[in-house]
């Protein structure tokens, strides 16, 4: 199993160098990838107060595409992927474009996390429609596949039309892994039937009937369950109403999930009364050499 990092978007700030260290640090810790989440905008709570969302428009966050950018000269082994990218929402062609880059950039080290989102208020600012997200993102990934492969083609769906083109470069994998984000059974089903993986948010005392019930699912897809992974990010600040835990119970939920046989699991330390970049690395250490 791959054990990776989730990068610390809220806690983080925005200098370039605390950023460039600190990715250095978890690929130096032996990690496998770092994960970004995704948001474009946050919402302005002063006058929502019925707000119950875990982020607001005081909460950073970095473009993902545009961070692991920034970190692919930076960094030799470490993989990157989006926790999830909120593809809906985006121009996929434009999407793929940029994606093809970083994975150029990256030398084939990029795999794309994608879901519907929740938040209405991004789709509101970017010009997309909240409602019919997940037979877009469907047909968006289908779309991009093919423009990551065929350096020309043609293309009419519902919601997309090319004729006669294609993006140059292509990227270093042809086609680069799509993961679906989610919790919800449309979201699992989605990832058995087209994704290269899941990443849902469990509980490591679910991990095993986790695996199990998606493997099936794949199964009953007519798909290869050895051929599609499984993440699940193991929390270990206050984040959804959890309580703060130790870097044992880290580990122990790893443990847990490399045993119910899923293949990458990463760490989220934010919420976790870790004040400053150098406590997020320092508890991440603890982590590698527990595991």
């Amino acid at each position: 199993m791959k054990v990776g990092v989730v990068f610390p978007q809220t806690e983080i700030g925005a200098d370039p160098i605390v950023i460039r260290d600190f990715a250095q640090a978890v690929e130096s810790l032996g990690f496998s990838h770092l994960i970004a989440y995704d948001h474009v905008l946050g919402a302005d709570v002063t006058n929502r107060p019925g707000w119950n969302m875990p982020y607001t428009h005081q909460s950073t966050f970095h473009e993902p595409l545009v961070l692991f950018s920034y970190l692919a000269g930076l960094t030799t082994t470490l993989g990157f992927a989006s926790g999830v990218l909120i593809l809906p929402q985006r121009q996929t062609a434009l999407v793929a474009k940029q994606a093809a880059n970083v994975d150029r950039f990256l030398g084939g080290r990029l795999r794309l996390g994608v879901g519907i989102g929740w938040n209405p208020l991004e789709y509101e600012a970017l010009d997309t429609s909240f409602k019919g997200r997940g037979a877009r993102l469907e047909e968006q990934v289908a779309f991009m596949r093919r423009l990551w492969t065929e350096p020309s083609f043609s293309f009419t769906g519902r919601h997309h039309k090319l004729t006669e083109g294609g993006i140059n470069p292509l990227p270093v994998q042809q086609p680069i892994p799509v993961w679906f984000g989610g919790v919800s059974s449309q979201a699992m089903q989605r990832a058995a039937r087209l994704g290269d993986g899941w990443m849902p948010v469990r509980p490591a005392t679910m991990a095993e009937a986790t695996v199990g019930e998606f493997r099936e699912l794949v199964v009953s897809c007519g798909r290869d369950p050895d051929l599609v992974g499984l993440e699940n990010i193991v929390f270990v600040g206050r984040t959804l109403g959890g309580e703060r835990r130790t870097v044992e119970d880290a580990i122990a939920d790893c443990v847990a999930w490399r045993k119910a046989g899923a293949s990458h699991t990463s760490i989220h330390t934010m919420g976790a009364d870790l004040a400053t970049p150098d406590a997020h690395i320092g508890f991440l250490r603890r982590v590698s050499e527990g595991i």
